[in-house]
């Protein structure tokens, strides 16, 4: 998920989208160590949408506050 496309979020939806990503990340975790993923890089790709998430929503608490 881009940058461009978690800004149009509301922040709601940023922490709905936070927790689906997380249960996927989990998901993702214990199907690679059950039998290996076909693409090993998406388990990578899923934890920088959650950095993306998560600094978009601390940006906003910081914003928020000046």
């Amino acid at each position: 998920m881009k940058q461009s496309v978690i800004r149009e979020l509301t922040t709601a939806e940023v922490k709905e989208r936070l927790a689906v990503e997380k249960d996927n990340l989990v998901k993702m975790r214990l199907n690679h160590a059950i039998s290996p993923l076909e693409n090993p890089h998406v388990i990578r790709d899923q934890r920088r949408t959650i950095a993306r998430l998560h600094t978009e929503l601390r940006q906003r608490e910081l914003n928020e506050n000046k």
